[in-house]
């Protein structure tokens, strides 16, 4: 199906098999927009930890044998850690959701090609599954559209439930999306911003490593950078000209830290704002 956009779609897929007071496996740290929306639908989020590799396979077992309903996985381009699924940690992943065959698993590729990573999937021969693939990232914010797919019957439910509101994505958009996709022009543009993308994360990343700091990032467009104190970090960063997001917003019971997001910070920038992310941290350490 086609709906307007990821979370569109993400709640529509919900709807089809939760209700509310249902547990949803959800990233920790994870996507704002995810966590507001399973809140906003009356379900709980249950947090699963995430390293470079994608959400953690002990942990994801220990939820889903708990009674977790659903589980919502970011493929790459993790937000706000940059993970990325691996081959081996899909194979972990894969052993345990086959223990639970009726458990909703929701993949949300919302960055698709532009993650400058490959695409791991869990959804192969699963009961309920859906996967769905926005093109805001990779083509335009102004596009809202998200192909889905998933088994029969998760996609029956979420377009009658589509039907009751929009009924439709717009035919304009959807055309337009067609021919950007036919586009070569169009192509070759997209692997050229993931590999823009792609070294604006590492360089950020390298020169963070010169000041003795440890950040994550193995794909798509933020780093994630642990910090013992939040707040004073930021402050510092706004006072020097830097604009970062709190690990608040992103976390249930994860570490503290700031998620920068390098969509437009250029490789020349980098090294100065690891310095002064460096004098922020030490001037935190003192108060």
């Amino acid at each position: 199906m086609v709906a307007e956009g990821t979370f569109a779609a993400i709640e529509r897929i919900l709807s089809a098999h939760l209700k509310p007071g249902d547990r949803v496996a959800v990233e920790d740290p994870g996507c704002i927009g995810v966590l507001d929306l399973v809140r906003a639908m009356g379900l709980h989020p249950v947090g699963v930890t995430v390293d470079e590799d994608g959400i953690d396979p002990q942990m994801l077992s220990a939820v889903l044998g708990d009674g977790v309903e659903a589980a919502i996985v970011t493929p790459r381009a993790q937000n706000p850690t940059g993970a990325a699924l691996t081959s081996s940690r899909k194979a972990d992943l894969r052993e345990v959701l086959a223990e639970f065959p009726q458990v909703l698993v929701i993949e949300d590729d919302y960055a698709g090609p532009v993650t400058g990573h490959p695409y791991h999937t869990l959804s192969d021969d699963r009961e309920r599954w859906a996967v769905v693939r926005s093109v805001s990232k990779s083509l335009g914010p102004d596009l809202r559209l998200a192909i889905v797919a998933g088994d029969r019957i998760t996609i029956s439910r979420a377009e009658g439930r589509q039907a009751l509101g929009p009924g439709w994505v717009s035919w304009i958009i959807q055309r337009l999306v067609v021919e950007l996709w036919r586009d070569s022009e169009a192509q070759q543009a997209i692997v050229a911003a993931a590999e823009v993308y792609r070294n604006r994360v590492h360089a950020l990343i390298e020169a963070l490593k010169t000041h003795g700091i440890a950040a994550r990032g193995r794909s798509g467009l933020s780093v994630w950078i642990p910090a013992a104190e939040e707040t004073p970090v930021m402050r510092a960063l706004f006072q020097s000209g830097w604009a970062v997001a709190a690990g608040e917003l992103f976390r249930l019971s994860s570490p503290p830290g700031i998620r920068v997001t390098t969509a437009v910070l250029s490789e020349e920038d980098a090294p100065h704002l690891a310095r002064d992310i460096a004098k922020a941290f030490e001037r935190s350490a003192r108060l």
